[in-house]
């Protein structure tokens, strides 16, 4: 009880106490959420680094997604009142209003990012979008997931000899997979890793096709479906932040074909690691193209992993940032904590 009492109201031991204990040069907080309790970075002496995983501090879903598509209507009318309207988290009004109320002064009162040396994003989408919302861009900081040395695969994948297509992640609404079963053609086949809200409308989707639904599966066993894959297919229809299926099929060396708006069809397309489409085109001609392009992308894939998205990269922007933030603080020049 006391514990709760302290994280809902602030009061009592709080984590600048513990912070100042242990005395560290940088605070590096993820995802606060409930935010409840928020005070201390106000008086916090190192500088803080703050990473944003999702969109939560504008929406109150997290997601910007709502209704079957993406929602920015609280980012565009600077008030919250319209995920009460919605209630869109967890489709409760009462559940809805702490969240509301706590984000009513948008992005810029917002104590834990207002006090933040460094924004972290997780791509260049959600850079764009915090930057829309009032984050000033040189505070922003765009670092994408990694992938851990031990869950590093290996380039195993050869999408000239792939047997199926594969898709792997959520069976939600959000993430469009029941939308591509349904246009999926019958010449194609496909396996799809993963379990969800969606699996009935997938499974309906599937008949009559050469669609396999394995439901949720093993990390081992995303590999070894990788490894005879000729490509990833990622057909969200949120924006998403940076899915770490993404760095898995990267490390692999699996290029991957991408729909827009999702932010990976904005790294496929920036990389070249495979094939951003768009709803409007033919599925079929989609995936001609990219059964011929694939093989080809496979190395540049690799490498895009081994620069960006392994652990040894992840270790190399995180010493370059904390020393940046260290030597400006010790400056002088940090952000002024309101």
């Amino acid at each position: 009880m006391r514990s709760a009492i302290r994280v809902s109201t602030g009061l009592g031991r709080s984590p600048l106490a513990a912070l100042t204990e242990f005395e560290p040069q940088v605070v590096h907080v993820h995802n606060l959420f409930p935010n409840w309790s928020s005070r201390w970075p106000r008086s916090l002496d190192p500088p803080l680094v703050v990473t944003l995983h999702n969109f939560r501090p504008l929406c109150a879903n997290g997601a910007l997604f709502r209704g079957g598509e993406i929602c920015t209507r609280c980012l565009d009318e600077h008030s919250t009142l319209p995920a009460l309207r919605y209630a869109c988290y967890r489709s409760s009004r009462g559940a809805t209003l702490p969240l509301a109320i706590a984000d009513r002064h948008g992005i810029k009162g917002h104590p834990v990012i207002a006090c933040a040396a460094r924004v972290i994003v997780l791509s260049e989408l959600a850079r764009t979008v915090y930057g829309r919302a009032g984050i000033d861009p040189s505070r922003l900081v765009t670092w994408p997931n990694f992938l851990s040395e031990r869950d590093d695969p290996g380039p195993i994948a050869d999408p000239s000899r792939g047997r199926h297509w594969l898709y792997a992640g959520r069976l939600g609404p959000e993430k469009g997979i029941a939308r591509l079963v349904r246009v999926w053609p019958r010449d194609r086949r496909l396996v799809i890793a993963g379990d969800g809200p969606d699996r009935a409308a997938v499974a309906e989707a599937a008949v009559g096709k050469a669609v396999e639904l394995l439901g949720l599966q093993s990390g081992s066993t995303i590999v070894e479906l990788m490894r005879d894959a000729v490509g990833l297919v990622f057909p969200s229809v949120c924006y998403e932040n940076f899915p770490l299926v993404f760095a898995e099929s990267m490390a692999a060396g699996l290029p991957v074909v991408a729909w827009e708006p999702n932010t990976v069809s904005s790294l496929v397309r920036a990389n070249g690691t495979g094939i951003a489409t768009t709803w409007a085109e033919d599925i079929s001609t989609v995936l001609e193209r990219a059964e011929t392009a694939f093989p080809a992308l496979a190395a540049g894939c690799r490498e895009l992993f081994l620069n960006a998205l392994s652990e040894r990269a992840y270790i190399r922007r995180a010493e370059a940032l904390y020393g940046g933030v260290i030597s400006v603080a010790s400056a002088g020049d940090q952000p002024v904590r309101r």
